[in-house]
């Protein structure tokens, strides 16, 4: 671990940008994608001036504007490009459904929305980006980014090349503080309605230089980052573009996580030290690999859900180490992190530096608490509309994560979400320990645990498996063996494909919903 300094966060993203181009030359390739064209920082810096003189004339100063983009190089250029001429892109889930992306819209009052026809033809969304721009109250306008490439002359070029000469000047024009927002992502609804999380320049570019004081010397200007998961999720932002592009470390973009067989490829095309991901990609890509794919990998960076044992032991054999770690999208995102000689398997790792963390006690649960934390990366809150200034913001920067965590010798422990608790009998049942004793018996299979009302204890533990062979007298005699009493086993099991976000993590409220609607045949 290196020394932490908060000062460094103190400029815009544009402006992280061009201090990173300064440092480690605009020549350096530092962006690539399937398309294997690989970005300098030259022509990353270039490239965002062009798009966002051309936005900028179809927004307003501070407008929100909806990006619909998947993880490729142009997402990147019109990331910073919003950024450099004082707009504040919102990272839209294209995972999630109509419903849920008109909620996401109109709670950020999206009037543009920039995306790509080729995207959209590929990824079959055409009629979600079509009701986009229906409905009531004002229309919204859809942005082509084939329609702005189009639209760019010699005259714009010259324009954002001498600009590109006296950035920083031009950029300060815009207007922008450290502090003010410069992204809207939108949690994951695995529990409920998405929210509008706002993250200011600060938090974004504290977070990347925190996770690279954390890592110290275990990232290196010769590593090569490989990033599939999509940077509407803040792992994918923030670990997988920020942190390696303003810290000189090149990163290799991909479009769609669910790749299994083709992303093992490009890894060892691109020769990849450092892969990010979650516990469901990574099981996937092991399978898939053949011998020598995964062989550059140095290590993993696994997030969102808890890495598996089976996991483990599939990434063992090319030699590589995972690195567990834990955050919050409202933290920019990371918590803590696992690191090489503080690799704990079951816990995330030590917090990250400059974090401040307190445990709350909750009743029936014993050496652990509700989690909460204050710090540069904590997000500046969460869009109301209600409030003056439209932000809700944590109260004394304390964000309360809601899970319910231990601390053991530095190490975090998370032991799961409040919300995945359930009362059993007067007891305190945690349903992320039920899962994981169902999966030490079936380790190659995926288990999720929820609850249902029950009349005479209060609530009922269910299991929902994608193994079609489960048997519950078998794992009523491991739950034995391993000594849970019968109080923590599953009432009902259901064997079924289990629904998965975007971002990797099981979607536990379709989960849940499709236990309710299959309850009368349980």
């Amino acid at each position: 671990m290196i020394e932490f300094d908060a000062r460094h966060s103190r400029t815009t993203l544009f402006g992280a940008l061009l201090r990173a181009s300064g440092q480690y030359g605009r020549n350096k390739s530092i962006l690539d994608d399937p398309a294997r064209q690989p970005l300098t920082y030259g022509r990353l810096v270039l490239g965002a001036l062009v798009l966002g003189n051309k936005l900028s004339a179809l927004t307003d100063p501070g407008e929100r504007v909806g990006v619909l983009l998947p993880n490729m190089q142009g997402l990147a250029v019109v990331l910073f490009g919003l950024n450099a001429v004082g707009r504040i892109p919102a990272l839209l889930n294209f995972t999630a459904g109509l419903k849920n992306l008109r909620a996401a819209c109109d709670v950020a009052g999206l009037r543009t929305i920039v995306t790509s026809r080729r995207f959209a033809e590929q990824g079959k969304l055409e009629d979600v980006i079509a009701g986009l721009t229906e409905g009531e109250g004002e229309r919204r306008s859809i942005v082509w980014v084939e329609d702005l490439r189009a639209a760019v002359t010699s005259l714009d070029k010259v324009r954002a090349l001498i600009q590109s000469w006296r950035a920083t000047a031009v950029h300060a024009r815009a207007g922008l503080s450290p502090d003010d927002p410069a992204v809207v992502l939108f949690t994951s609804g695995s529990e409920g309605i998405p929210k509008g999380v706002v993250l200011s320049s600060a938090n974004l570019i504290a977070n990347a230089f925190q996770v690279k004081a954390h890592a110290g010397d275990v990232l290196t200007p010769a590593d090569v980052f490989f990033n599939p998961l999509p940077m509407f999720h803040s792992f994918g932002l923030t670990a997988g573009l920020l942190t390696p592009l303003l810290n000189g470390i090149k990163t290799v973009l991909y479009p769609s996580p669910l790749h299994y067989r083709q992303i093992p490829k490009l890894i060892a095309g691109t020769r990849a030290t450092f892969l990010l991901a979650t516990d469901t990609f990574l099981n996937g890509y092991a399978r898939a690999a053949d011998a020598e794919d995964l062989q550059s990998v140095r290590f993993v960076i696994a997030g969102a859900e808890r890495v598996k044992d089976e996991t483990r032991r599939l990434w063992s054999r090319s030699g590589t180490i995972i690195l567990e770690g834990y955050g919050a999208t409202e933290c920019s995102p990371v918590i803590a992190c696992s690191l090489p000689d503080r690799n704990r398997p079951g816990s995330v790792g030590p917090f990250l530096p400059g974090i401040a963390w307190r445990l709350d006690p909750v009743e029936g649960i014993q050496g652990g608490g509700r989690l909460s934390v204050k710090g540069p990366n904590v997000m500046k809150g969460y869009l109301d509309a209600n409030i003056p200034g439209g932000i809700a913001a944590p109260e004394g920067g304390w964000y309360d994560t809601g899970d319910i965590v231990g601390v053991e010798e530095g190490f975090v422990v998370v032991r799961g979400r409040a919300k995945r608790f359930a009362k059993i009998g007067g007891e305190m049942v945690s349903l992320a320990a039920v899962e994981a004793m169902v999966q030490s018996l079936w380790p190659e299979d995926t288990h999720v645990v929820v609850t249902l009302p029950d009349t005479r204890k209060g609530e009922q533990i269910v299991l929902v498996t994608d193994r079609p062979t489960a048997d519950r007298d078998a794992l009523l005699a491991h739950a034995r063996s391993e000594g849970f009493p019968e109080l923590w086993m599953p009432k009902a099991m259901l064997s079924a494909q289990i629904p998965v976000l975007g971002s990797g993590k099981v979607d536990h409220a379709a989960t849940l919903d499709m236990v309710r609607r299959l309850r009368p045949m349980l």
